[in-house]
């Protein structure tokens, strides 16, 4: 354990929420409410218990660290319908992960593992971003290199800006699309041209579209689409927590270039964590089912049918292409968090904790992040005091 590289990471975001709200007490009349942490909390579905039920007797195997054969087909299945990869191969291309933050934290220490040496490789980060992607990057060993994704860069980093130096010195560029916090979707000759810069300067790209099942009207493309009919230097990671509310099943897989995905296998084999052979099976048929995944983008679209009716004009409001947050301005996150507390019961995060600062700002502090993950009753209260109060 080497202490100098823990301190370079940030304060975990919602570790620094508490001690910004610690003393402050919201009033005795009103309910808590969270809206500050993207925990989905429809019901999940009822297949869930009925296989985990039925593969019960399976809790005493070791299970295998890439997933079952049955899991990978289902997963490969699926990636077939939905983006149409004919190509991709579940022997080859899957792998199954606990969930997307564990998978997506190794894929630098893979990445770096690569780097043949010369200056501190570079982590390229969209800012603001994803706290995992910046702690994963400074215990691997890279630099990150924050790069803009604003209002006026349409909340993705815009590629123009990369020089050479940089991309040379790349070793992994996160990408998120749709983009947490800010719903932004890459298009699909957006994210093409990301495919041939990690192809032209020899990186790995890895696209985080657990999101991807959450949205208002065209489905997002994805990374893999771009780089078919072969998938070389990308990884998309994927994930059953909000496509399916399952959260609890710490379920996801990585999907890819086969060369990586095999070194990824390897890795993974010393740090990653197995999925349960019931949990796997669990997994398998959420993935071959869509029925339960458009029931929950209805529930979605009215929830954000509400917002716009409630916050059309107000700080900022757009209704984002895909996700399932707010992106809110304010003009001071932190000042309106501790309000929305102290003065209505509502939890929201600061958006300064979910970017960093780059040459002394942070381009997240105007905002507030709200999830949209309440019923549709809860949501209008927690809406109606957010706007008493910072009216």
């Amino acid at each position: 354990m080497r202490p100098a590289m823990l301190d370079r990471i940030p304060e975990f975001p919602f570790h620094r929420l508490r001690a910004l709200l610690d003393g402050v007490v919201p009033p005795a009349d009103a309910d808590p409410l969270a809206l500050s942490i993207g925990e989905p909390r429809h019901p999940p579905p009822p297949m869930i218990a009925r296989v985990l039920e039925d593969q019960a007797g399976l809790w005493n195997r070791y299970p295998p660290i890439d997933g079952t054969p049955e899991f990978r087909r289902a997963v490969a299945g699926w990636l077939r319908r939905r983006y149409g990869l004919d190509a991709v191969d579940e022997d080859s291309h899957v792998l199954c992960s606990a969930g997307s933050r564990e998978s997506l934290y190794l894929a630098a220490a893979l990445a770096v593992s690569e780097f043949e040496g010369g200056p501190e490789p570079l982590a390229l980060i969209p800012n603001p971003h994803y706290h995992v992607y910046a702690g994963a990057a400074v215990m691997a060993g890279a630099e990150p290199r924050f790069l803009p994704a604003t209002e006026d860069t349409g909340f993705l980093p815009d590629l123009s800006a990369l020089d050479a130096e940089t991309l040379e010195r790349t070793v992994i560029a996160y990408l998120c699309t749709p983009a947490n916090p800010q719903g932004a979707v890459a298009g699909l000759d957006y994210l093409a041209a990301w495919v041939r810069l990690a192809r032209d300067h020899g990186f790995l790209l890895a696209v985080d579209e657990c999101y991807a099942e959450i949205y208002c009207g065209r489905p997002p493309p994805g990374a893999l689409q771009a780089a078919a009919p072969g998938f070389e230097n990308v990884l998309a990671f994927h994930s059953l927590s909000k496509r399916s509310s399952a959260a609890g099943l710490r379920s996801g897989f990585v999907a890819g270039d086969a060369a990586l995905a095999a070194k990824f296998k390897h890795l993974r084999s010393y740090g990653g964590a197995s999925l349960p052979m019931p949990v796997m099976a669990a997994s398998a048929a959420l993935w071959g089912d869509e029925d339960h995944v458009e029931q929950n983008r209805v529930l979605y679209r009215a929830k954000f049918d509400l917002a716009a009716d409630m916050l059309d004009g107000r700080y900022g409001f757009y209704r984002p292409a895909g996700g399932f947050f707010l992106w809110l301005r304010v003009g001071d996150g932190e000042a309106a968090a501790r309000r929305l507390w102290g003065e209505a019961g509502l939890r929201v995060m600061p958006g300064a904790y979910m970017a960093a600062e780059d040459g002394g700002l942070n381009p997240g502090a105007p905002y507030i992040r709200l999830a949209l993950v309440d019923d549709t009753d809860t949501l209008g209260e927690a809406l109606n005091r957010l706007v008493k109060v910072l009216r």
